[in-house]
């Protein structure tokens, strides 16, 4: 019966020891804009789309060394190059191609480790500023918590009777050039800019959000494209995303965590199955600080340090925060209007949530806010958000 027991233990480890393995093994989703990666980070579905389209697409796997590969191209797209640097001699040939009457869209990838100085330098590249959130344009059915919407303010080139962009919630991009032209942004932060070069012209764009297979159907990223491949042959570049030093063979790495795994499961076999030195111990029995102590310290801290101002507009946005992700409140939404909706959504008056806010306003005006104040309204948006979670009734109404 005990020998049964150590088998059936150490079967259990066996197994686990496999799990682990496999676990380990498992290749973790990519994140590379690649027309072969058709996960949510991949422009696969685009290259897709375009070919059932019967427009004229192509996947470029050599270097632009010399102008052959680009001959009877119209449009080359450059989406986030990461695994090879453009050199020098490439972006010759690159600005040659433009200025003959080609399109260049570079798609700059916002890691901050993976720069490509050359095209980089070339257009005077800058990280812009952070985009509001918005959700303008989309529909009730379509969701996306991690974007946010650009205008397209001027509607020229390739975004000519276009209107909303959906884009990643990230930083936008600045042109350096002076005879740059930012063509669709959010509030000051631009994520399109035109650059006219010789008979042609470059589309510089901020990350691969509007060829990504996650926002390709949002808004009009799609007919970005249909007006890219209208004009002709459309190549996208592949050579840049592979890497210069081939990779581990993933066998060899497994081999080794799996023989990691048999010795580590063989020790604690050994170390169960081993004689011990004695009884245990009895346990040393330890008084320490009641909890109510150091409740009266935390509380005695805050009194001494005060409250900051910056804790009280907290409590509006968390409430805010809720209210989007429970009932669909967009954060852009106007106080008076987000209030209306709170109520039509889960009966919290209007008039309770705007008081709320005026009381917030007038907190935020004294110049040290007395612990008593803040206490009194991390109540009542604490009251708020256990309405809008569910976890309260709204007054008036029975529990």
């Amino acid at each position: 019966m005990k020998g049964l027991r150590t088998a059936a233990i150490y079967g259990v480890l066996v197994a686990l020891a496999l799990a682990l393995g496999l676990a380990v093994n498992q290749t973790p989703q990519s994140t590379v804009p690649s027309v072969d990666n058709p996960g949510p980070f991949g422009l696969r579905a685009l290259y897709l789309y375009l070919q059932e389209s019967g427009a004229p697409v192509s996947a470029l796997q050599e270097a632009l060394e010399d102008a052959e590969p680009l001959a009877g191209v119209r449009t080359v797209v450059v989406a986030e190059p990461t695994g090879r640097p453009v050199t020098e001699s490439e972006l010759e040939t690159l600005r040659k191609w433009v200025r003959e009457g080609g399109t260049l869209v570079y798609l700059v990838s916002r890691d901050s480790k993976s720069p490509q100085p050359e095209l980089d330098d070339w257009l005077q590249l800058s990280a812009g500023p952070l985009l509001p959130p918005g959700s303008e344009g989309l529909g009730p059915d379509e969701k996306d918590l991690t974007g946010t919407t650009a205008r397209v303010w001027v509607p020229t080139g390739a975004a000519r009777g276009l209107e909303h962009f959906r884009v990643a919630l990230d930083r936008g991009i600045s042109v350096g050039r002076p005879d740059a032209v930012p063509l669709a942004g959010a509030k000051g932060g631009a994520v399109l800019w035109r650059v006219p070069e010789g008979a042609g012209e470059v589309y510089v764009l901020a990350g691969a959000d509007l060829a990504e297979n996650r926002r390709l159907e949002l808004l009009d990223n799609l007919r970005f494209w249909d007006a890219l491949a209208a004009r002709g042959p459309l190549v996208f570049d592949e050579y840049h995303h592979h890497l210069d030093t081939p990779k581990e063979p993933p066998s060899a790495r497994g081999l080794w965590v799996f023989a990691a795994q048999g010795l580590l499961v063989g020790l604690l076999y050994v170390v169960s199955r081993g004689t011990r030195f004695g009884p245990p111990r009895p346990l040393v029995v330890e008084k320490h600080r009641s909890a109510l102590e150091y409740v009266r310290s935390l509380g005695w801290l805050a009194r001494r340090s005060k409250v900051e101002h910056e804790l009280v507009p907290e409590l509006a946005r968390q409430l805010r925060r809720r209210m989007h992700e429970r009932l669909g409140i967009p954060l852009a939404l106007p106080e008076d209007e987000a209030a209306r909706a709170l109520e039509q959504a889960c009966g919290l008056p209007a008039a309770d949530y705007l008081a709320a806010r005026e009381e917030l306003a007038r907190t935020l005006d004294q110049r040290d806010i007395r612990p008593g104040d803040y206490s009194r309204l991390a109540r009542r948006y604490a009251r708020f958000e256990a309405i809008v979670t569910g976890r309260a009734a709204p007054p008036g109404t029975s529990a």
